[in-house]
């Protein structure tokens, strides 16, 4: 793609020599992003949505608690203790 002086390029060539990964899936809101850093903290990325609908619809105080609860533990399954420690604190 050679240019001559004083022409204009398309805009879409811009970007024609950057690579960009798509992965299929869009983080556009803000719990949906707090969703997914739970799945990665927790160890269970295959059940994000569940963490993205619980971002949505839950307290987020709430959850914190419940993450730094199972962060502090040495569990086996994180994902279960964090849903045990979150039902426990709905309780209250």
């Amino acid at each position: 793609m050679t240019r001559k002086k004083g022409t204009f390029t398309h805009i879409s060539s811009l970007f024609d020599k950057y690579q960009l990964d798509d992965k299929g899936g869009h983080i556009t809101r803000e719990f949906q992003d707090f969703g997914y850093r739970l799945a990665v903290q927790l160890d269970d990325l295959k059940h994000k949505s569940l963490y993205m609908k619980l971002a949505k619809t839950t307290d987020r105080s709430l959850l914190e608690k419940a993450l730094s609860f199972v962060s502090d533990a040495n569990a086996r399954s994180k994902a279960k203790l964090f849903m045990w420690k979150v039902q426990e604190l709905r309780k209250k």
